[in-house]
Parts: C-alpha cells; structure tokens; sequence
C-alpha cells in the first residue's frame, strides 16, 4: 500500500506522523481555511479559462463543483489525514465530484506552497483590518470619556509617586495618542500581507502563461509578489503583524496596571461596577478586578506567542518548509483571535471605569504633586535661579511631611524661612500666589504649554485626535470593503461561466 497523495511514496504515513502532525494539522487549518481555499481555487480556475490553460468545458465543469463544494461548506468534505493536510483533502473531494481528470487540472500551475502563503496573507490581512477597528473603537470610546473628565484634576505619577497634577481625561488622551501608534503599526502589518504569491508555484513560478496580476486582484489584493521564491518562503508579515499585537497589548497592559493599582481602596481613585469584577468563596467582603487580571495575563500570552513564532523561523532556509512556513504562523492566529477578544474586554473597562472626581482632587491638593509650581512661581517672582527654588520648595516639603502637614497648608513664612536658609535672605511671596499654585484646579489649568493638561488644551487635542481615529476608521474600512468587493465580484464572475454551460454534464455522478 502506498501514500494515497503521491506514487513517488510506496509507504502509507506512519501512525504516529499522522497522530502528532498531520491530524492536528488538518483539524487547526481545515475548517478555518475552507472559504478561504474556495476563494483562492475559483480565481485560480478563472485565471486558467481566461488564459486559455484550460478548456471551456472543464472550466465550466471545475467552476460548478467549486460552487456546490462552497454551498455544502466544509462539513460535506470527508477528512482523512493521512492525505496529510486541507488541500489534499479538499481535492479528493472534488475529484469525487468530477472525476480524476477534470478534478486533477484545478492545480495546473500552481503549488500548495503558493496556495498556503496565500491564504495566510489573506487571514492576517483580514485579521489586521478587524483588530485595528476594533482598536480604533477602544480608542474613541476612550476620547469619549476623557471630553467627559477633561476637567477632571488628579495626581500624575512617577516612579509610583505623586509628580504633578494632571486630569483624568489627559489621561486618557495620551492613551489615545499611544494606541495610535498601534493602530499605525497594525495597519502597516496589514499593507504588507496584502500582496499576492499566487503563482509562485512551488518557489520558481512557472512555464504556464499565467496571469498572476488577474489572480491577485480577484482575490482584492494590491499587487502580485515580485519575486516567486520570497512569495512562499517569508512570512514577515505574520512576525510583525504579532509583533505589533504585543506592542498594542503591552499598550493596554500600561493601562490596567494603573487601574489596577488606583480602583485599591488605598488609592481610591477609581471604582468598576461589579458586572465587571469577581468575589471569593471564602472572604464575603472582596470584589477583586479579574477583567485587569485576565488582560495583565493576556499581554504575557500575545508576547509569549510572538516569541515562539520568531523562534521558529530563526535560521530557516530562505525557501517554503514546514516550519518557517507552516509552524512559524499558528501562534499568530491565536495572537488575532487573544488580541480580539482582550480589545472587547478593554473598550469594556475604558467605558465602565468611574473617576471618584473628590478623591482625585483631594489627593492632587495635599500629596504635594503641586508644588513644582511654587519652584516656579519663586523663578518669576524672586528672580532666583530653579535649580535655588527648587533646594528651597524641597526644603519647604520636607518640614511640611515632618510636621505631619498637607501641602495646602503651606504658607509664606514656611517659604521665607527656607530661602533664609539657602540663600540667606528671605523671600516674601502673597497667599493668593501659593494658593493658585496649590490649587489643583488651577494648577492644572495654568499649565497651557503644547501637549499640557489645560482643559482647553486636551479638549483641543481630542478634537484633532478624534478626526485622526475617523481618518484610520476610514482607512480600515475601504480596505475591509475592497476585499468583500472582490469575492462578491469573484463569485459573480464565476457564476456567469457556469451559467454559459452548454448542456455538458457538470458533475460526475457517484
């Protein structure tokens, strides 16, 4: 008995080679895969009647059993591994449509290496254009609620200690400026798999009169791969299509880790409802954050998964093999459908979160992430130098915390008393002065340079910012429309070539 794909094999598959490659192989690709070979298979026998390759009648024949083949879906197809993988399996079955001899001229001219990295760029460029809407989504929803709080004074932090006041809808603006970035990056991975390999053949084309610019643009991609050899053996556009889904993720992680940390009872800051949070089975008073939890183990997961796939293809030979080609692309997927899912869960944080507006204020006015500017209201008032304001506002901090005092309380003759001791002469500043800068409210709003927290300012910004998300949602959605254009377009074509049938008998009856 030989292998029931080829004569050059006289030995069936090994049951264990079937068992741990080929039947986990078959079961991951074959139903994710099937519409997306059934596109590739009637432009490919498009291109061959149009070029003459094939005849009328076996064109017409090909193209009816490629139709009943998509209207039964995949679960019509009988599945045995050891044909080793999804196409092999797919053409069995339209062999037994039509027959051997009609059925086996479907693959003139092609290879299942071109026809693998196809329906690879087709799923990443279909994945891109899903993940950066659904991207763009989390951001808008989040420019939605940083109009709502742009007013909405709280600590910034660094280092995890109070900095400067900011507001919570700043906040969220710079957010918005980083998925940005990541939408860019998704929708640059997104350009690059849309390109087409069909044709490559196995790495060196063929002797064929193909037309692989009609192929491609039947299949709505911009342009067929230059070069046959690149076309199966890169998969460039997967590693950074994945690249670029850790990088949004981590984004988003940044986020968690700080919602995380203010929604404790200890910050206050912020608070979820509890359709959103979990208890425990044993402590009656916990409401513990698991969607920040699930998204913070995500992240590791989509980083976890990109490293493999690097991994994979390092030091494979620059040609089609299973694992640059085959293995080096799995984890990708799950990246896609991970990123997708953790979007949702995101957009789901950025609407519910609740800002406590009182809490924020209260700890921006007495955690001493004001008094910056008191270093530099003595820069304009007592013409000192900021590096003698600042020695002097430190020295002001550090007998406010040993006195146990907030730093509203702050007042004048702590300043004088600290500008005595480091330059040698008072400095008398007005209460109304130290007021406004203590302040939070007015803090924030005095800070007007470019890229600042002033409410007028953020509100410009989610002004240019929310046209720059429509420009993107623009971009995603013509492409996303382009490549449904195509197969409605393929489908018509390949209907009307059925329909010109002359009577021949289109189906091999069994």
């Amino acid at each position: 008995m030989e292998s029931k794909v080829s004569s050059r094999l006289k030995q069936p598959l090994a049951k264990e080679v079937i068992q741990h490659v080929f039947l986990p192989r078959l079961n991951r690709e074959f139903y994710a895969n099937f519409e997306m070979l059934n596109q590739i298979n009637l432009a490919h026998l498009l291109m061959l009647h149009e070029q003459g390759i094939l005849d009328r009648s076996v064109s017409i024949r090909l193209g009816t059993a490629l139709l009943k083949m998509q209207s039964d879906g995949p679960d019509a197809v009988e599945l045995d591994p050891a044909r080793e993988e999804a196409y092999f399996n797919y053409e069995a079955h339209l062999i037994k449509l039509v027959g051997q001899d009609v059925g086996g001229r479907l693959h003139t001219a092609r290879s299942r290496n071109d026809m693998g990295a196809t329906i690879d760029r087709l799923r990443a460029r279909d994945f891109a254009a899903r993940i950066a809407g659904a991207l763009v989504g989390v951001a808008q929803a989040a420019l939605r609620q940083a109009r709502k709080y742009a007013d909405c004074a709280m600590p910034g932090y660094t280092h995890m200690q109070a900095a400067q006041p900011i507001t919570y809808g700043y906040y969220l603006s710079a957010l918005v400026d980083a998925w940005s970035r990541d939408i860019d990056r998704i929708l640059h991975a997104m350009d690059t798999a849309d390109a087409s390999p069909l044709g490559s053949c196995a790495l060196a084309g063929t002797s064929f009169p193909i037309d692989r610019d009609a192929t491609s643009a039947m299949l709505g991609f911009a342009r067929p791969l230059a070069n046959a050899l690149d076309g199966v053996a890169s998969r460039d556009f997967a590693l950074e299509l994945s690249a670029a889904l850790s990088i949004m993720m981590i984004t988003c992680s940044r986020m968690v880790q700080d919602f995380y940390i203010w929604s404790t009872p200890e910050f206050g800051l912020l608070s979820f409802p509890d359709r959103v949070a979990s208890t425990s089975s044993i402590m009656p008073q916990k409401k513990n954050p698991a969607v920040l939890e699930y998204l913070r183990g995500k992240t590791g997961h989509l980083i976890g998964l990109t490293s493999a796939a690097l991994a994979t293809v390092k030091s494979t030979h620059f040609t089609h093999s299973g694992d640059s080609s085959r293995e080096s692309t799995r984890t990708c997927w799950e990246a896609c459908e991970e990123a997708l899912k953790s979007l949702e869960l995101m957009k789901l944080l950025v609407e519910e979160v609740e800002p406590n507006r009182a809490r924020m204020a209260s700890r921006a006015a007495e955690d001493f992430s004001t008094v910056t500017d008191l270093a530099d209201l003595l820069v304009c008032k007592a013409d000192i130098s900021f590096r003698d304001a600042h020695h002097i506002i430190g020295a002001v901090v550090r007998h406010a915390l040993d006195s146990g005092m907030p730093a509203r309380q702050i007042t004048p003759q702590m300043i004088a008393s600290a500008a005595e001791q480091q330059l040698g002469r008072p400095i008398l500043l007005q209460d109304d002065d130290i007021g406004s800068c203590l302040d939070p409210v007015r803090n924030v709003a005095a800070r007007q340079s470019p890229g600042g927290p002033a409410p007028r300012r953020v509100l410009e910004r989610i002004e240019a910012q929310a046209a720059l998300l429509g420009q993107k949602k623009d971009v995603v959605g013509i492409a996303a429309r382009q490549a449904i254009d195509a197969r409605e377009l393929l489908q018509t074509r390949i209907r009307a070539l059925v329909s010109s049938d002359t009577g021949e008998p289109a189906l091999q009856k069994t």
